[in-house]
Order: C-alpha cells, then structure tokens, then sequence
C-alpha cells in the first residue's frame, strides 16, 4: 500500500492503464494500492478519462458493478494518425531507399522501436472493436510491427516460420505462391502456437499482390482458425485490383512507383482512414 499525494496518485495510476491496455481492472485494485477511498479513486480516473480523450491517447471505459472495473482502450485520433502517415510517407519517399531491382529499403524504419509502436497504435485503434485473440505475423521484416500492435491490443504473438523448426514441435507446413515471379514457398506453424478457433489479426511490412498473406490465411484454415483483420504498413499500388489476392485489409501507406533511374519514389496515404 502506498501513500501518495493525489498529483503523484494520478501520475502512477496513468502508468499503471498504459502498460495494461484492454485488461480490466477493478476500482479496489487501486484502493488498495493506494490506500484510498473508492470514491477518491473513481474521481481520479474521471480525471485521467478526461486527459486522454481530450489528448486523442484512447478511452477509458468504466464497467459497473462488483465485478466492474476500468479497462483502457489505446486508440489515435484521427489528426495524430495523419501525421505519423504523412511523416511515414516521407520517410519512405526518400530517394536513397532505392535497392537494386527496385527494391525499397525499409529496415530502419521497422527497427526503430516508438516509430514501430506509432503504427502499432494505429493498428490497435482501426481493430479495437474487433474480438481478438492473438497477432500473427511471417518472420522476420514483420516482427516489430506485430509485437508493437500486440502491445498495444495486449495480445500474444504468433510467428509463422519459413522453415520448420525442430525446436517448434508438431507443425503445420503449406506452400503458397508469392512474388511476382509466382514463386513457391513454404510456411509452418507449430501445432501449440495457436489454438484451434482462434481469431486472429494479420500484420505485415509490405504487401504487393499479398500471396503471403493469403498464405498465412490458408494456414489459419488448418487450425479452423478465423482472420479477424489484415493491416499492412506498406501496400504495393503497381497492382491493379483484380489481381489482388485481398479485398478486406487496411495498410498506412501506398508505394505507387519507384523509378530507380530517376531516384524518385511515389508514396501516398494508405487506406487507413477510408477502409477497404
């Protein structure tokens, strides 16, 4: 138990919802923690609800009755969410992003984690009304996007392998086709990463046609698994619709074209704010 004064209690009971989003907790958690009344209590969490709506960091719902409690739901607002899309649309405007082949260079983006953790509250914020259980991404250009949003959804991560592993136990293998080349891959999960049933959200770095995706997709259907979402951080606009492989998925930005002779590179705002 702990005795702070109240501008201190509203510092640690802040802390204390960020890094336990979507979990309930119950008003005597914090009277107990604090040794105080659980009406003082429910004023300082009328005060922080106030903050973070005003603020555009997320909601702060209150659930009654004696098993009721708070439960803190990060979302961005519609203006924070357009300036971290503009702001990754200039980052990957950048010239010097151009590999050989045409390819975009987009390592240092994924590897820094609060950059990571942005896209990742955006995911948390287009999905947050959906039943979730876990995220589920292919290894490895995917792993920072999807531990930042299942931070933020509060939600375990499931890592699909390109090759088996021993360490892994039973696993379920499948082959897709992915690139432009309609090249054939494999890809397995392990039989204990996933329960059947499950409702899961896919993210991952980039998509072009989304033959990976769809994958992953096929994949979930050998554990009667259910996709709950698909968000992108990048999409490839050189696709025309038809030939996509996904019609329902939400992606932050759009790579229209890369002209490696002319080192430019067109990137526009994904779908984010419009749906698919």
């Amino acid at each position: 138990m702990k005795k702070l004064k109240r501008s201190a209690r509203l510092v640690e009971m802040t802390q204390y919802l960020l890094t336990r989003p979507h979990q309930l907790i119950p008003l005597t958690t914090f009277a107990q923690r604090y040794g105080a009344a659980k009406s003082s209590i429910s004023e300082d969490l009328a005060i922080i609800k106030e903050v973070f709506e005003d603020e555009g960091n997320g909601e702060l719902q209150t659930l009654a009755g004696a098993a009721g409690g708070v439960k803190y739901i990060p979302k961005m607002g519609r203006e924070q969410a357009l300036q971290f899309i503009n702001q990754l649309c200039e980052k990957l405007s950048e010239p010097d992003r151009i590999l050989p082949g045409g390819y975009l260079y987009m390592s240092d983006l994924l590897g820094q984690p609060a950059f990571m953790n942005e896209a990742g509250k955006l995911f948390a914020t287009a999905f947050a009304g959906r039943a979730i259980d876990c995220v589920m991404t292919v290894e490895t250009k995917g792993i920072p996007l999807a531990y930042a949003t299942g931070a933020e959804l509060n939600l375990p991560v499931v890592l699909v392998r390109r090759d088996h592993q021993v360490t892994e136990g039973s696993a379920v293998s499948i082959n897709y086709v992915s690139g432009s080349h309609k090249s054939l891959h494999t890809m397995s999960l392990s039989r204990r990463a996933l329960k059947e049933k499950s409702r899961v959200l896919i993210v991952d770095d980039f998509m072009k046609a989304g033959g990976t995706i769809q994958g992953m997709v096929d994949l979930l259907g050998e554990f009667d698994a259910e996709v709950a979402g698909v968000g992108v951080l990048v999409e490839s606009g050189e696709v025309e619709s038809e030939q996509r492989l996904l019609e329902d998925y939400v992606s932050l930005a759009t790579l229209r074209a890369v002209d490696a002779k002319g080192k430019e590179i067109s990137v526009a705002p994904g779908n984010y704010f419009t749906g698919k």
